[in-house]
């Protein structure tokens, strides 16, 4: 991988990250994202620099049920430091059933819960984004779950957003309930619900928040694209670490940049055409070695590829060509093809990346913003919310 270096900077003076028994040397966590942060995924990052790396979100249900898909997503290479899991839920029973099977059978050393989802198909049933309106159910899962991740010594963080949308934010209510529950870290998404992935991530409220939890770790996500990024938001907003979720598709070397900035280096990866396709090739070699099936790995790094060549010359049909692959032999053949003197084109290969979308209106169960406390009616139908998948 080709290694710019330039002078030394000033080193960020940010201790490492502490999380119960748990020290994160360099404060940096991989976000998890649904059919991306799986074990190969994890892998390639933790190659490159240090830090946190949560596996894909799982439902509760679905873990309790032991479903072979929720069992994959929650298995964990035998040399990653820090088994972390995301769970999903909005039934505290489930939620605290789920993670006292983490616990017992030691399936996890870290365990975070998801109320930042903006998805539709969660959000209209009362989950994600949409949950912590509704503040005694909120506070049910989170002190259950706290309870039961206590009994293994196993520190218990949430991720949340500011809230359903600017007239109905809820990040400073949740944050401190999470943190009287005995939470050992809150990580804030600064956006609401309603933006989805669009317009920019307000660090303002994020500074908001470590100022109204000055007793734990608060994290900050939204908006880091590159190592400077997150230097940037550290210092504008105090906190103590940082959550990287898109900045790193297609560009897990992203994790080195970051490692090396919280060291005081200037030292970057800018890889030339032919080292992102080694990458590329080994991301989809991992893959066949996650999931035993080299159709279904070549399937599932078709993704990746538009996020791997952002900025690069690569022509259309090539890419289509690469995104169509169905073996290793196919990919290795495709990628043969491309200039691999080609130089690393700069800002065009950085910057946002992955799907947006647009400011919307969210997608809520009938009558949810009418009051902070459930009605008869929502209280019989939010447990539809715990779908049997996991999620984004």
């Amino acid at each position: 991988m080709t290694v710019a270096a330039t002078t030394p900077a000033p080193k960020l003076e940010l201790p490492p990250l502490k999380l119960g028994p748990i020290t994160v040397d360099t404060p940096v966590i991989l976000a998890p994202m649904a059919g991306i942060t799986n074990s190969a995924f994890r892998r390639l990052c933790r190659e490159y620099g240090g830090g946190m790396y949560v596996a894909e979100m799982v439902t509760s249900r679905a873990l309790v049920e032991r479903t072979p898909e929720s069992l994959r997503i929650i298995s964990h290479d035998d040399d990653e430091k820090v088994r972390s899991v995301q769970l999903y839920g909005v039934d505290p029973v489930t939620v605290g059933a789920a993670v006292r099977m983490l616990v017992e059978e030691d399936r996890a050393d870290h365990i975070d819960l998801n109320f930042g989802c903006p998805v539709p198909k969660v959000t209209r049933r009362g989950g994600g984004s949409a949950l912590p309106w509704k503040i005694d159910l909120f506070t049910s899962i989170v002190q259950t779950a706290v309870k039961e991740a206590s009994k293994g010594n196993v520190p218990l963080t949430i991720k949340m957003r500011k809230g359903i949308d600017d007239d109905h934010l809820t990040y400073l209510d949740a944050g401190r309930i999470a943190r009287d529950a005995g939470v050992a870290a809150v990580a804030l998404h600064g956006r609401t619900a309603a933006q989805f992935y669009s317009g920019q991530a307000d660090w303002s409220a994020i500074a908001r928040l470590r100022e109204a939890l000055p007793d734990i770790p608060v994290l900050g996500n939204g908006d880091i694209w590159s190592a400077e990024d997150a230097v940037r938001m550290v210092r504008e907003t105090g906190v103590d670490g940082v959550v990287v979720g898109r900045g790193c598709q297609g560009r897990p070397w992203l994790f080195g940049d970051l490692q090396a900035a919280f060291e005081g280096s200037d030292t970057r990866h800018r890889p030339n055409l032919g080292q992102v396709a080694q990458g590329v090739y080994r991301h989809a070699e991992l893959m066949v070695e996650t999931f035993g099936d080299e159709g279904k790995a070549l399937r599932e790094i078709r993704k990746h590829i538009a996020w791997y060549f952002k900025g690069y010359v690569v022509g259309g049909e090539l890419r289509t060509r690469m995104a169509l692959v169905n073996s290793l032999e196919e990919l290795s053949a495709a990628l043969a093809e491309l200039d691999v003197d080609s130089p690393y084109p700069g800002g065009d290969a950085e910057g946002p990346r992955g799907r947006a979308g647009s400011p919307k209106k969210p997608a809520l169960p009938k009558d949810w913003l009418e009051s902070r406390a459930l009605n008869a009616d929502q209280s019989r139908d939010i447990s539809a919310a715990e779908l049997d998948v996991s999620g984004g």
